[in-house]
């Protein structure tokens, strides 16, 4: 499994509830991406930063949800580049689903 970390900046001008919302409405889309374990948005407003973590089952697919075209609609929606970071993800431990998930293979 793969841990992928993805932050980029959100406008001055927008509001927390305008980024939830953008988080929202592309959730769907997320849920129905077969190789995606697990999706975690993430915002700051502080560092006006928003962002998420994403469990995928390989780093291919990470790749693949995230070409020219997601980074260049980033840009687009929040002119931003979007920073991102793999990490290998032997284990997890899920308390909400009362299970530890372990790499397989």
């Amino acid at each position: 499994m793969i841990t992928e970390y993805v932050l980029f900046d959100v406008p001055a001008n927008m509001s927390r509830e305008q980024v939830v919302e953008s988080m929202r409405a592309v959730a769907p889309k997320w849920r129905a991406t077969p190789d995606l374990i697990r999706k975690t948005f993430v915002y700051d407003a502080q560092t006006r930063q928003t962002g998420a973590f994403y469990l995928w089952t390989n780093k291919a697919a990470a790749l693949a949800a995230h070409g020219e075209d997601w980074r260049r609609g980033v840009l687009e929606a929040f002119g931003s580049v979007p920073t991102i970071r793999y990490f290998e993800t032997p284990l997890v431990v899920d308390n909400a689903l009362q299970e530890t998930i372990e790499e397989t293979g």
